[in-house]
C-alpha cells in the first residue's frame, strides 16, 4: 500500500498537477474570493476543433498548467451543455475570460493560442487586476 501511495505521489511530481475544470461559475467566484484569485473562464463548443487543439496543446504545457493552478480558479463552459452567464459571448469559440471574484471581466480574448501568447494573456489579466485594485484603493500606479 505504501508503495502505491509513493508511486502516485511521484507520478504527480513528474507529470505536474492536472487542471481542474468545474462547470459552476457561481462556485468559482466564491472560491476566487476565498483564495484571492482571478477566475479563468474558458468557453468552448463540443465540436470546435480549435477548442480541442487549445485544450490538448497549450493547456497541457507543464508551465501553463502550474501557473493556471497557482494563480486562477478555472471554469470550463460548453455553449452546447452549460448555462453561460450574462456578459459572456459564446460565438465564435474558444473564448477566454479572466474575471475578478465579483465577475468583472478584466481581460478577454478569442481563439486558439499557443503557450507564449496564452502566458501573456495571463500577464495582462493580472496587470488589469492590479490596476483595478489600485484604483479602488484610491491610489494610482505610474509605469
Amino acid at each position: 500500500m505504501k508503495f502505491i501511495l509513493m508511486l502516485l505521489l511521484l507520478s504527480e511530481m513528474i507529470f505536474g498537477a492536472e487542471l481542474k475544470w468545474p462547470c459552476d461559475y457561481s462556485k468559482a467566484l466564491l472560491t476566487a474570493k476565498k483564495e484571492h484569485k482571478l477566475v479563468y473562464v474558458l468557453i468552448v463548443s463540443d465540436t470546435c476543433r480549435w477548442c480541442k487543439k487549445f485544450e490538448n496543446t497549450t493547456l497541457q504545457n507543464k508551465k501553463i498548467k502550474e501557473r493556471v493552478n497557482k494563480e486562477f480558479v478555472t471554469v470550463l463552459l460548453s455553449r452546447d451543455r452549460h448555462f453561460i452567464p450574462k456578459g459572456f459571448k459564446t460565438s465564435p469559440v474558444p473564448r477566454h475570460y479572466f474575471v475578478d471574484a465579483k465577475g468583472k471581466i478584466l481581460y478577454s480574448s478569442l481563439g486558439y493560442r499557443d503557450e507564449e501568447l496564452f502566458d501573456s494573456f495571463m500577464d495582462n489579466a493580472q496587470e488589469n487586476y492590479i490596476k483595478l485594485k489600485d484604483t479602488n484603493n484610491g491610489s494610482s500606479t505610474n509605469k
